[in-house]
C-alpha cells in the first residue's frame, strides 16, 4: 500500500468511527427534540465564492453565529445551488465525500474535506414521505461547495449530519416553491433546511475590486428582500417580471430557486429576517434569509 493508499484508507477508517458516533449523537438529539416544542427555522444563505471559506472573514463568522443562534439541528438537508438533476435525488451514503466542484482557484481549497455525517436512514424517509413527489436516492454525489463552504463554518466540529437533495432544474420557479411543502414536515423533526445559492449571481459582470458593485446589484438586491419583507412572494416566483436589474442579477435561475425553496416553507407564525447582507465582487449578493 504505497502513501496515499494508506491516508485515503486511514480517513475512511475515521469517517466511519465519527459516523458512529455521530449517528449515536443523532438519536440523543432526536429524542430531545421530540420531546419539545420547537420548530426548526429555514436558512438560505449566499454562499459566494469558496474563497470566503479560506479565512475569518465577515461572511464566515455571521455563518458561525447563525448556528451558534440556533437550536441544535437534528440533522441538515441542504438544497444546492450545484446540485442540479432531472427530477429529485437525496443523498443517501453513511459518509458523504466533500466535492471539490470548482476550478483551479486556490490550491487549499483542494486539501479541505468536511467529513460530516449522512443519515441513509433520513434519506429514506424523504423518499417514503413525498406525496406528489418521486424521490430517488443517491449514493454517488456528497456534499458540494455550495454546501460545505457554509457548513464548515457553521458546524466546525463536523457533528451534524448531512444530506443533500436535489433541485429539478426541468422546472419552473413556481415549482421550486411549491416544493417546499414536501420537505416542510422535516422542521417539526429538528432538521435544518439549508438552502444556498445566491439572490444576485451574474459571474459574467464581476468586478475584483472589492468594495465595488454595480447599480443593478444593489438594486435588485434592495428589491428583493423589499419584496420578502412585504410577503410579496408572488414577484419573486415571476422574478422575470422585476425589470432589467434583476435580469442582470439572475441570467440563469440556478443560484436563484434555493431561496425560493426557503421562501416555500414560511409558515404564518414565521418571522424573515436577514442575518448576512453584503455585495460580494460586483455581481454577487451574500444576503442571506433566516425564516422562523
Amino acid at each position: 500500500m504505497n502513501r496515499k493508499e494508506f491516508i485515503r484508507s486511514s480517513l475512511l477508517a475515521t469517517a466511519g468511527i465519527m459516523t458512529y458516533a455521530n449517528a449515536q449523537s443523532f438519536v440523543q438529539r432526536a429524542k430531545h427534540w421530540k420531546s419539545g416544542a420547537h420548530r426548526m427555522p429555514v436558512l438560505f444563505v449566499g454562499h459566494g465564492a469558496p474563497l470566503y471559506t479560506l479565512d475569518d472573514n465577515k461572511y464566515t463568522r455571521a455563518w458561525r453565529k447563525i448556528a451558534e443562534d440556533l437550536p441544535t439541528p437534528t440533522a441538515a438537508v441542504c438544497i444546492s445551488a450545484h446540485w442540479l438533476t432531472h427530477g429529485h435525488h437525496v443523498t443517501a451514503m453513511s459518509a458523504p465525500r466533500t466535492i471539490h466542484d470548482f476550478g483551479r482557484m486556490d490550491d487549499r481549497l483542494f486539501d479541505i474535506e468536511y467529513n460530516a455525517p449522512g443519515d441513509p436512514s433520513l434519506a429514506k424517509e424523504i423518499t417514503e414521505k413525498m406525496n406528489t413527489l418521486h424521490v430517488e436516492e443517491d449514493h454517488q454525489w456528497g456534499l458540494d461547495h455550495g454546501c460545505w463552504c457554509v457548513a464548515r463554518a457553521m458546524y466546525p466540529d463536523a457533528d451534524i449530519p448531512f444530506l443533500q437533495f436535489s433541485i429539478n432544474y426541468d422546472r419552473d420557479g413556481q415549482y421550486q416553491f411549491d416544493v417546499a411543502k414536501e420537505l416542510e414536515f422535516l422542521r417539526e423533526k429538528g432538521v435544518l433546511i439549508l438552502c444556498s445559492g445566491n439572490i444576485v449571481h451574474n459571474l459574467r459582470k464581476l468586478s475584483w475590486n472589492e468594495p465595488d458593485y454595480f447599480d443593478w446589484t444593489e438594486e435588485a438586491d434592495t428589491l428583493m428582500s423589499e419584496l420578502m419583507v412585504k410577503g410579496d412572494f408572488q414577484s419573486l416566483i415571476n422574478y422575470r417580471k422585476l425589470g432589467s436589474a434583476v435580469d442582470l442579477a439572475i441570467p440563469t435561475p440556478d443560484h436563484y430557486f434555493p431561496l425560493l425553496t426557503a421562501l416555500g416553507m414560511k409558515g404564518k407564525n414565521d418571522q424573515i429576517s436577514f442575518p448576512v447582507e453584503g455585495l460580494s465582487y460586483g455581481g454577487t449578493s451574500m444576503r442571506s434569509v433566516l425564516i422562523g
